[in-house]
């Protein structure tokens, strides 16, 4: 095709932005000719991360419907309606070949008017769990590709394409990285590192169960690497006596996630999709804590996939300050059990997600 164009609409979080754009880069490096434009919900994440990777991106006014009774909802069928005939002009006015939805607020919009239009979607599904905006949008969407087994339950079995979820390039192999790593984060010795992941912004339960339980994790025998999030790593630094605890290092954000993992011996981690997939890419055993503040409480079943098949173990969020803790310690102590994790997390594992959902964009937007 002389030169094909393509929507990616959807983002609000990190979990929706890097897949994404792992598809938009996959697609760019096929057709190098290629026009690609975002759409993405005015406000949120998507409408910085994406002009920094050098894609463009337009905005609609869409929020998503607050669960808790507040008046911020009587706003909402009004800006939907507005989104609605934004979306409609914009794929109108760029003409793409296909439209791909991944998720977030922006997606509901433009992908309905693109299917009411007569243009081909595909829906990129993250979760375990399908969001009610996906569920009705797999009725007109040609193409269903997914993360998990078992979702015919949320979608028409016949649409639906095993894929894996797109991960960043940099973590599928990281072999031979170690070394740069413990040099890379100044970690000395032969000590067992712990990944500690709550998200770019942080999560307080996760930092508290550590804070809590300080003296306990400082007198066993490994280093704390700690994501603590950009909204909490004053409190933390400022709790935190580093002279006192020269084994834990709390860090506002990790850029080099690759040489994190790499270091890693153990992850504790939120149990978002995008980080599930990673850690199921790198092979390290896992804690997942599934966070409480998401819809249809998602995480946790993201979570249990994996603690179902033996892959990874959970701690409730109520339960951090009690059990994180003594279940990092009890898995570092029994290698056996994490190697078993490791190989069932391997098998889980999905490195080459972004070609084969380009392949079905491919094949439904006739690119080729």
């Amino acid at each position: 095709m002389k030169n094909p164009k393509v929507i990616i609409s959807g983002g609000g979080t990190g979990g929706h932005i890097f897949p994404a754009l792992a598809i938009a880069n996959e697609i760019k490096k096929r057709f190098s000719n290629v026009d690609i434009l975002f759409v993405g919900a005015n406000g949120r994440m998507e409408m910085k991360k994406i002009p920094e990777a050098g894609f463009n991106i337009v905005g609609l006014d869409i929020v998503g419907l607050q669960r808790r009774i507040t008046y911020k909802n009587l706003f909402f069928p009004f800006k939907l309606f507005k989104s609605l005939r934004k979306a409609k002009s914009i794929v109108k006015s760029f003409n793409p070949n296909v439209v791909i939805g991944v998720g977030g607020y922006a997606s509901g919009p433009t992908l309905k008017m693109a299917s009411k239009l007569g243009y081909p979607t595909l829906i990129q599904e993250q979760n375990s769990y399908a969001g009610l905006t996906n569920k009705l949008l797999s009725k007109k969407a040609i193409s269903i590709c997914v993360a998990y087994e078992n979702m015919s339950k949320f979608f028409p079995a016949e649409k639906i394409r095993l894929t894996g979820n797109p991960v960043r390039n940099d973590i599928i192999n990281l072999n031979n990285k170690k070394e740069e790593a413990l040099i890379h984060f100044k970690i000395e010795g032969n000590k067992k590192v712990v990944l500690l992941l709550g998200g770019s912004l942080g999560a307080k339960t996760i930092n508290d169960g550590l804070l809590n339980n300080i003296d306990r994790i400082h007198n066993e025998n490994l280093i704390i690497l700690w994501q603590a999030g950009s909204r909490y790593i004053d409190d933390v630094i400022n709790k935190l006596n580093k002279d006192k605890y020269p084994n834990i290092f709390p860090l506002a954000f990790i850029k080099r996630m690759d040489l994190a993992y790499a270091a890693a011996d153990l992850i504790v981690s939120r149990a978002g999709a995008l980080s599930i997939s990673e850690i199921a890419i790198v092979g390290k055993p896992a804690i997942l804590i599934p966070s409480p503040n998401v819809a249809e409480d998602h995480q946790t079943k993201n979570a249990m996939s994996l603690v179902n098949n033996n892959s990874a173990v959970m701690v409730k969020d109520e339960d951090t300050n009690s059990e994180l803790i003594p279940m990092i310690i009890k898995l570092l102590d029994d290698t056996d059990y994490c190697n078993e994790l490791k190989v069932n997390l391997l098998k889980m594992s999905k490195p080459n997600a972004s070609e084969h959902i380009v392949d079905e964009v491919v094949e439904i937007g006739k690119l080729a």
